[in-house]
């Protein structure tokens, strides 16, 4: 059951030939089994779930519910989940139990799943290898050595070591699609203003989106089918008409125009990580697509930007973690400024603490207009460079990042290499188009994903692309075979 889709499992619920408090009880079995390894949980809300679990099993009983009524998930620890702790992954907020519930986790719930825990993530999510968690780095499945991407990391890992179902993650700036990429499965980061962010504890607003992680194209849109669509509590939710994410999957892919952007295949991608894009991309060709090549000239200018409007909207965020309302206070305060810089030097790891620094200088009087506001500029540029690319092709398909996941340890005292490895990845958000990154082939035995992106609010046509691709391909059916019982 493990690693059976959310159509199959919805099945055999509907069929009555499980429940889904056993579904739910043999889960929360195999994270107690497994997770020690790979600490992709930071909270295991059993009773929660449980009583979740039995709810849903009664729903199903009077032939009610929904695809996904007693499926057991997971969120991204910085949902906001009303009585269950939520802690950003950061000491600052290691004591945080909200009093309210985030959009995107309600909006699951009222869908009946089952919320089996909370997952570890990068501090505020800000990284791009899952290390930076005061709660201690992920490992990821297919080996323990390596990192699961980030900051997405925990949901991405528990997926792919069929810990839950699926799970949610949050996209800034490759951070859904990165962790997918390198753990070998499905995640997609919708349209900027397609999920609300109402309850998301913010990194940079103008780029933070929601999206879901799964096995398959076909278990995302399930979750997809709940979550997406406006909502009155985020000024920033897009009132545009939400699809049908499942009745379109099946749609043939004949005529299917795909744009490569010779920018991607240059200097700094592995060779085995280029032969797998291509590879893929030759599939796609067998099923009735044509392939053209394209430009997007400013991409090299999306790290330098990036690495200043994210910093720069963070400065402004994360200033409320001052000790006085909620979270980490430190200890025996001389005085006021004493209580704020103490609190946020302890509550705020080093790579949070970064960012800051770089976002309020950014910000400053005499630097705003020389940093933020050219930054804001060349945002235009890259937004303006995929317009006139989708104009000519229906998507743009290329790699995720450069490399497979690299090792632990690695790249913590090279922030320049952590940084580029975001470098396909960026310009989505910049732009706040939806991409996804789905499984394509392996290189150096780790997973390689398949970068697909469209135009604004086409989710719909990005599912039915990558659902068509897994149709004719098992890459996405593979599991980390060193995870003990990962095969049933």
């Amino acid at each position: 059951m493990f690693q059976q889709n959310i159509s199959s499992l919805a099945q055999q619920l509907r069929n009555k030939e499980l429940s889904s408090v056993e579904l739910t009880r043999a889960f929360l079995d195999r994270i107690a089994q497994i997770d020690g390894q790979l600490n992709s949980f930071i909270t295991v809300s059993e009773h929660t779930a449980l009583e979740q679990a039995a709810a849903a099993d009664k729903i199903l009983s009077e032939g009610k519910g929904s695809s996904l009524t007693g499926i057991p998930i997971a969120h991204k620890d910085l949902f906001c989940t009303q009585d269950i702790l939520t802690t950003s992954g950061s000491k600052m907020l290691h004591n945080f139990v909200p009093p309210y519930e985030s959009t995107v986790t309600q909006r699951l719930a009222e869908a009946g799943t089952v919320m089996l825990g909370k997952t570890n993530m990068d501090e505020f999510a800000m990284g791009s290898s899952n290390e930076n968690s005061f709660f201690g780095a992920v490992k990821n499945p297919w080996n323990l050595d390596k990192v699961p991407g980030g900051s997405s990391g925990g949901s991405a890992a528990a997926v792919a070591a069929g810990l839950v179902v699926a799970a949610t993650g949050t996209d800034t700036g490759g951070s859904i699609r990165q962790p997918a990429s390198f753990c070998g499965i499905t995640g997609l980061k919708p349209t900027y203003g397609r999920v609300s962010r109402f309850g998301m504890i913010a990194y940079a607003s103008s780029l933070d989106q929601a999206g879901p992680m799964a096995k398959s194209a076909e278990d995302c849109a399930h979750i997809m089918q709940s979550i997406a669509g406006f909502d009155e509590k985020d000024s920033t939710s897009s009132e545009n008409k939400t699809d049908n994410y499942l009745n379109s999957l099946n749609t043939p892919l004949t005529g299917l125009k795909i744009g490569l952007p010779k920018e991607y295949f240059g200097e700094g991608l592995d060779a085995d990580v280029a032969k797998v894009i291509m590879d893929a991309v030759a599939e796609f060709e067998k099923l009735g697509a044509t392939v053209k090549e394209i430009s997007l000239p400013n991409l090299q200018l999306s790290i330098p930007s990036y690495y200043v409007i994210a910093p720069s909207e963070a400065s402004s965020n994360l200033s409320r973690f001052d000790g006085v309302r909620f979270g980490h206070r430190c200890d025996d305060a001389k005085d006021l400024l004493d209580m704020y810089t103490r609190t946020r030097a302890e509550g705020f790891g080093a790579e949070v603490q970064k960012r800051i620094m770089v976002g309020t200088y950014a910000l400053s009087e005499g630097y705003y207009d020389a940093y933020y506001l050219k930054a804001q500029r060349i945002r235009r540029l890259i937004k303006q460079d995929f317009v006139a690319a989708l104009d000519e092709v229906d998507v743009i398909m290329g790699p995720v990042a450069p490399t497979t996941a690299f090792g632990l340890g690695s790249k913590t005292n090279d922030p320049v290499a952590m940084y580029l490895e975001d470098i396909y990845t960026l310009s989505a958000n910049l732009a706040g188009i939806p991409a996804m990154s789905v499984p394509a082939g392996f290189a150096d035995n780790m997973p390689v994903g398949l970068h697909i992106m469209g135009n604004y609010f086409a989710e719909a046509k990005l599912l039915n692309v990558a659902h068509q691709f897994q149709q004719h391909t098992d890459w996405h059916l593979q599991s980390p075979a060193m995870i003990k019982g990962a095969q049933e």
